[in-house]
């Protein structure tokens, strides 16, 4: 992808990344730097209702913007290792003098590079993969394509989660939940779009989610208070997306 004219504002405690006027790349609430402010980066970490913990040792992020996802997972989850694709340069400066991004490499590796060429040449796995990245035009281009889907795949431990964040009031958003489908033989689960238009793509090629209703429930409550993180007005969303049999949600 092209690199973006990157413009930073602040407005009523929140500070915003945009690399155009339509689109918001990223915000972070000034007096919470490590929440996660916008919506749908908290749809993108609903992967932790669905796998027992200690998980992820391992995740993998396609793109940095403000760093939100990052810094959750790097502040709430201690154990884990984080890596992060980021095509432009200028991102990851950004993120870290305005947006509080950790500088610990041993934890927080930041590699400079297209996600797509990156997941493609294969190599180490991930228990969690979250792909979130777009141009100005809010364009995926090869982040949304049927080799890099079943390249994600791939890279994914047995245990392993892809979540993908997908513009849900695009015109290419039924054509993208059909790669998707494909990539991961028809186990994939889409939330339906929360109130910005972004609807959240979760996937597996490894072991079965199985997970009942009511331990989604239970399982958010336990996040929300350990880590302020409130999944739980998602989960009557999550009833609408067909894909809970039985009162439990299977991928």
């Amino acid at each position: 992808m092209a690199k973006n004219q990157i413009d930073i504002s602040e407005e009523a405690g929140i500070r915003y990344l945009n690399f155009s006027e339509r689109f918001i790349q990223g915000a972070m609430r000034i007096q919470r730097p490590n929440a996660l402010e916008l919506a749908y980066t908290r749809e993108m970490m609903a992967g932790l209702l669905m796998r027992d913990a200690p998980w992820p040792r391992e995740a993998l992020l396609v793109g940095l913007g403000a760093g939100s996802l990052a810094k959750f997972i790097y502040h709430e989850f201690p154990e884990t290792r984080i890596t992060v694709i980021e095509i432009d340069p200028q991102v990851e400066i950004i993120a870290r003098l305005h947006f509080n991004l950790p500088d610990d490499p041993h934890r927080l590796r930041i590699i400079i590079g297209d996600g797509a060429d990156f997941m493609l040449a294969g190599g180490k796995s991930f228990d969690y993969i979250l792909i979130d990245g777009f141009d100005k035009n809010g364009r995926a281009g090869t982040l949304d394509t049927l080799p890099f889907y079943q390249a994600c795949r791939s890279r994914l431990t047995h245990n392993g989660l892809m979540a993908v964040n997908l513009l849900g009031r695009s015109r290419g958003f039924v054509a993208s939940k059909e790669r998707i489908t494909d990539a991961f033989d028809g186990r994939a689960v889409v939330f339906p779009s929360c109130d910005s238009g972004n609807a959240i793509a979760f996937a597996t090629g490894g072991d079965t989610v199985d997970v009942a209703f009511d331990e989604l429930v239970n399982r958010a409550r336990t996040l929300r208070d350990k880590t302020g993180l409130n999944l739980l007005p998602t989960l009557p969303r999550l009833q609408t997306s067909g894909r809970l049999m039985m009162d439990c949600l299977v991928i």
